[in-house]
């Protein structure tokens, strides 16, 4: 207890010094400490992080930028009986980032996915004897020290090897998880579209690194600009996406603003702190991955020489401070969710599946503190959607100075 104290007190300090959300604090504490956690580096992106560990040759950023970088994805999903829940996919979606920046840096990888368990079984052992680690992309809240809700969510997660029936599993920490086998089969199986999907790499990059990344640029310019799925719901990605997400954040009477859809206390606490998660930890890096997509464009600009990555790695850092003080300013209202947001993400990167128990405590937790008032709900609104109004248009900036690379 007392060294989680002290965790905390030099995770603050940093915050009040360098404006840094708890969570990209955390990491950087956490690394220069040398514990566990600090093998991984501070950006904050599971992905990239997770690839790091394979291809250390290679940046968390770069690896990040060559998978597509950043997208937005905004949607508000309602069923019947249920509050609304609200989702943004700060990240490029829906394309995978690890298989994407394999074949963009031209690394020579395997894919390989089957119905079969027995036959992902051997798959898995296979790739394992061959001195490989296997990418396996599982069910998030399957794995004991990622409790969550009662659905399949895909998460990426690399098998490092078998020691007699456990398989030791990299996923937030640098030091491997370990899960019996039957119960690694059992989350690599529960999703139904990407069941067993397994991803090792097999051999050193091949592509031209100017090349590739002047590829990935332009693939996601092209991705906040254009249509992704070609079709309907194309309206909620991108910039077409952020400008949808600003109004309905802003409208105080429309059937779709958010004062409305989110008029119940509870679906108010709700819409918060989804928000706080969706632009913070989940789907994304800290700062709707705004950040770390600035540092791939400082690389990049050193490989392709002018102005124009400059240019726009200076407005995604300034697009991704008005993205952390949206999602800081919507979890401010609620003290209780965000002391075991902390203690979470506190958990998770230092003691993993030894923490699964407390873990699953927070997970059962409701951290609901009793409602805002409609006068507080509609000032926290207007104020969220000024903004995000602010971040939208240093994204349009943003992805014109893309374009000119």
């Amino acid at each position: 207890m007392t060294d989680h104290k002290h965790l905390k007190r030099r995770v603050r300090e940093r915050m009040a010094r360098t404006g840094e959300s708890y969570t990209g604090a955390l990491r950087h504490v956490l690394a220069a400490r040398g514990t566990a956690a600090g093998g991984h580096p501070p950006s904050g992106h599971h992905d990239a992080a997770l690839l790091h560990h394979l291809l250390p040759g290679h940046s968390e950023a770069m690896l990040a930028g060559l998978g597509g970088g950043i997208g937005f994805m905004y949607a508000v999903f309602e069923y019947r009986g249920h509050h609304p829940t609200v989702t943004i996919v700060a990240q490029a979606h829906p394309e995978p980032m690890i298989p994407t920046a394999l074949a963009r840096a031209g690394i020579a990888h395997e894919v390989r996915q089957t119905g079969s368990p027995r036959v992902a079984e051997r798959a898995l052992r296979e790739t394992l004897e061959a001195g490989r680690t296997a990418i396996c992309r599982v069910s998030r809240f399957a794995l004991p020290w990622r409790p969550g809700l009662p659905f399949p969510d895909p998460l990426e997660v690399a098998v490092v090897g078998l020691d007699g029936g456990d398989a030791l599993v990299r996923d937030a920490r640098a030091e491997p998880e370990r899960l019996p086998l039957s119960e690694f089969m059992a989350a690599w199986s529960a999703l139904r579209k990407a069941r067993h999907h397994l991803v090792s790499v097999t051999g050193p990059a091949g592509a031209d690194p100017a090349e590739a990344v002047r590829k990935a640029i332009a693939a996601t310019a092209a991705g906040m600009t254009g249509p992704v799925l070609g079709n309907a719901f194309d309206v909620n990605f991108g910039l077409s996406g952020m400008n949808r997400f600003a109004g309905q954040l802003g409208d105080a009477g429309g059937r779709t603003g958010w004062a409305r859809r989110f008029a119940h206390p509870e679906a108010f606490f709700g819409a918060m702190t989804r928000l706080h998660e969706c632009l913070e930890t989940e789907y994304t890096a800290p700062g709707a991955t705004r950040p770390l997509y600035a540092a791939f464009l400082d690389e990049a600009g050193a490989l392709l020489g002018g102005t124009a990555c400059a240019r726009a790695a200076g407005l995604y850092r300034e697009a991704g401070e008005l993205w952390s003080r949206i999602a800081a300013r919507a979890a401010e209202p609620f003290p209780r969710y965000r002391e075991l947001a902390e203690e979470r993400a506190e958990l998770l990167l230092t003691e993993g599946a030894g923490a699964a128990a407390r873990l699953r405590e927070i997970a059962a937790t409701g951290a609901y503190g009793g409602p805002l008032g409609e006068d507080e709900r509609r000032d926290l609104l207007a104020e969220l959607a000024g903004l995000a109004a602010r971040a939208v248009r240093v994204e349009e900036e943003a992805v014109a100075a893309l374009r000119a690379v």
